[in-house]
């Protein structure tokens, strides 16, 4: 039997998310959570705290992301849970492993019309791995054991609980937590021996690395087996900088060459949807590596599919012995085809024109963030060129929504990433539309002391939109916003800093300003709205 501890509903709380490694708060005040905000503040548990819930979540997620272990996020009864629901979608399609605390009306009560009564669980139950309601005080532990295993257990995502008023306030004794069980499953060996197979006889092989290639800490396995294989590696997600940009099987501009000429593509940690084309790669035979069964695609038929712990695949597709093809004409031709793009988007980046194109700014980024910068995407046109300009040179450094494409991640994750990282560049990428979504965040991150550079690509329109439906329609509705307008004035407002840039030989000097201000800050950067980044390169 394990030491008992005892303490109200907040306090059990508490001791149960630090045994299990969570060490920081996000949340917007709310009176139904109190006792976890006074468990934290007895314990000196860092808080903070959001202009909308969303952001929390966000933020939640985004140390998920980066730290690889569980975010946190408290959100008060109703209104609070419903406002962070499309970041919790985020983190399920994300395959995020965020913990959502969510208070709820008094269970004594139930059904007398308490503030914010609603049955939350059947809201959130489609986009989480594991969603109740706690039924009582002593089950708090046990009950936040169960959610982080549901949210560690490949494949990961969020999970909710919630904690009724009278459930958090009252006082009970509980078992002390222990460590987790987390399963490891591991691939049919015959299907990882037909992957490697496939991959080491194939004569034009390719490899797609996503986003969970980073999360289940398998980026150096990776590597290896492109090594032994000689597999040209493409990458998508917190998949990026998995191989680094100089790494001569790294490639990134070649992508629709290589995968147009392929004879086997290896889609590894990541779905086959839209980004990919939904795993339609010509003749190719498709090699599908997922971390568990649930992942493997259901619209086409691989040729194999392993589904299992992706580190212990990938050190069998590297230690390979029978037969294989030599790729080293493949990989050469891919060399040339991926320095031709380097050589057009190097005239792209250094643009002198007026409006200013967007590759420009990228050209000037890449000048000034440093090998571990954190960069986060959120917005549609304006980060599309992210997607293609910007290389990350090590893996775990690129937040962007993933496959969900919901606007406004970007101050949510700026915040996680500055408590994640407290001395490293964090640089948001934000398009004019999505900074309508989370840009009063500001005044969270300035109120807080997390400083953070905001990069927004001013257009004046919603660009993903308004081109396709003239192309369409000959008119566009509804994709117009503001020219010019003053997003630094209002960082500046909420007691950041900020300034406009019109001309293209102003961005490097503004970037270096807002690197070195040492507060949020923000760079409004006046686009050209007719150069717009079509929809369907899906380089994100």
């Amino acid at each position: 039997m394990g030491e008992t501890i005892e303490g109200h509903g907040g306090e059990l709380a508490l001791a149960a998310l630090r045994a299990h490694g969570i060490t920081e708060m996000f949340t917007l005040s709310g009176g139904h959570v109190f006792p976890l905000y006074a468990a934290a503040h007895d314990a000196g548990f860092p808080v903070y705290d959001v202009r909308h819930e969303q952001s929390a979540v966000f933020a939640a997620e985004a140390v998920a992301k980066l730290r690889r272990r569980p975010g946190l996020a408290v959100l008060t009864a109703g209104p609070g849970v419903t406002n962070g629901i499309s970041a919790l979608t985020s983190a399920h399609f994300n395959g995020s492993p965020v913990l959502v605390l969510g208070g709820r009306a008094p269970a004594f009560r139930w059904g007398a019309g308490s503030l914010q009564e609603l049955d939350h669980v059947p809201l959130v139950a489609p986009v989480t791995r594991y969603a109740a309601t706690v039924p009582a005080t002593a089950s708090i532990p046990g009950e936040i054991a169960a959610a982080l295993t549901a949210a560690l257990t490949p494949h990961r995502g969020p999970v909710f609980l919630d904690l009724p008023l009278d459930v958090i306030f009252s006082t009970a004794a509980a078992t002390r937590p222990g460590e987790l069980a987390i399963a490891i499953a591991e691939a049919d060996p015959d299907d990882v021996a037909r992957a490697a197979e496939l991959l080491a006889t194939a004569r034009r092989p390719v490899i797609v690395a996503g986003s969970d290639v980073w999360s289940l800490d398998a980026v150096d396995d990776l590597r290896h087996a492109a090594e032994e294989l000689h597999v040209p590696v493409f990458a998508n997600g917190m998949g990026r900088g998995a191989l680094p940009p100089g790494h001569p099987l790294a490639f990134a501009r070649a992508r629709r060459t290589a995968l147009a000429g392929a004879d086997v593509v290896a889609v590894i940690g990541t779905p086959l949807d839209f980004r990919l084309g939904f795993g339609e790669f010509g003749e190719a035979r498709v090699v599908h590596i997922v971390a568990a069964p649930a992942q493997r695609a259901t619209h086409l038929t691989p040729a194999v599919s392993p589904a299992g712990d992706l580190r212990r695949t990938l050190t069998a597709l590297a230690g390979w012995t029978g037969n294989r093809s030599d790729h080293r004409e493949w990989v050469a031709g891919l060399r040339a085809a991926e320095d031709a793009g380097k050589a057009r988007d190097a005239a792209e980046m250094a643009a002198e024109t007026d409006p200013i194109r967007p590759a420009r700014v990228y050209g000037e980024l890449r000048r000034i963030l440093a090998p571990d910068a954190v960069t986060i995407g959120d917005g549609g046109d304006f980060v599309s060129y992210a997607g293609r300009y910007l290389e990350p040179a090590r893996p775990g450094t690129w937040l962007d929504p993933g496959p969900y494409g919901c606007l406004g991640t970007g101050l949510g994750y700026a915040m996680g990433a500055r408590v994640t990282y407290p001395d490293r560049q964090i640089c948001v990428l934000m398009g004019d539309g999505a900074a309508g979504f989370s840009l009063m965040d500001a005044e969270s991150l300035v109120r807080q002391g997390l400083p953070v550079v905001i990069v927004v690509g001013n257009n004046g329109i919603w660009g993903l939109e308004k081109h396709p439906m003239r192309a369409m329609y000959g008119y566009d509705v509804a994709a117009d916003l503001t020219p010019g307008l003053r997003y630094d004035d209002v960082v500046r407002a909420l007691g950041g800093a900020g300034e406009t840039v019109e001309k293209a030989g102003e961005i490097g000097p503004a970037l270096r300003r807002a690197f070195e201000s040492g507060v949020p800050y923000l760079v409004n950067v006046l686009t050209d709205p007719a150069d717009a980044y079509p929809r369907s390169s899906n380089l994100a």
